[in-house]
């Protein structure tokens, strides 16, 4: 399956993959502060688990940062 991840194409294995999964993959260590959208609708951290990718989805992983 080819994904386009912050405009980056990534191939993964065919298989059924949720937003929860693919962020175990992308970025296991850190999935505290951030937000995910897909195909420019954001998807509510309480559906990451229940909301399975498809091919050419194109996803955008924002995580929030201190400043000012």
């Amino acid at each position: 399956m080819e994904l386009k991840i912050n405009n980056q194409l990534k191939q993964f294995a065919p298989d059924s993959l949720t937003v929860q999964a693919l962020l175990n993959l992308e970025i296991p260590s850190r999935q505290n502060g951030i937000a995910v959208a897909i195909n420019q609708t954001v998807i509510p951290k309480w559906h990451w688990d229940s909301h399975y990718l498809n091919e050419t989805d194109d996803i955008l992983i924002i995580s929030a940062t201190q400043g000012g």
